[in-house]
């Protein structure tokens, strides 16, 4: 029981982020699937990266029906090298050490988030 709360938790926190930032899967997900429910990076990555089909999937269908927010040319351009990238970088992932990918994932969320403080 105290799973499925943590997990609902951790999903509507994603999903409401996602919706209003872009984000979700890397900056809640993976830290919430690691700290709270005990996964192994590796697996709170895989994890996280098939949650967001869903999460994309509803935001895209309501973005889509409120006035087509959304650039079509965009999305396939991107969409297309990102998938690219993606198919490699789950290799590469899956050959680092959960303790190197959890320091790369730490790291980026500090630059990050520091040159959005900066900028702000």
């Amino acid at each position: 029981m105290k799973l499925a709360l943590i997990a609902i938790v951790t999903g509507l926190t994603a999903g409401l982020l996602g919706a209003l930032c872009g984000v979700g899967g890397g900056i809640v997900m993976v830290p919430a699937f690691v700290a709270l429910l005990g996964l192994e990076h590796k697996r709170a990555v895989a994890t996280s990266l098939a949650v967001i089909i869903l999460t994309a999937i509803a935001a895209t269908l309501n973005n889509t029906r409120a006035n087509n927010l959304i650039d079509w040319k965009i999305v396939i351009i991107v969409g297309a090298a990102s998938a690219v990238a993606a198919w490699f970088g789950s290799d590469l992932m899956r050959s680092l050490s959960n303790q190197t990918l959890t320091r790369i994932f730490g790291a980026l969320l500090l630059v990050f988030g520091l040159r959005m403080l900066w900028k702000a």
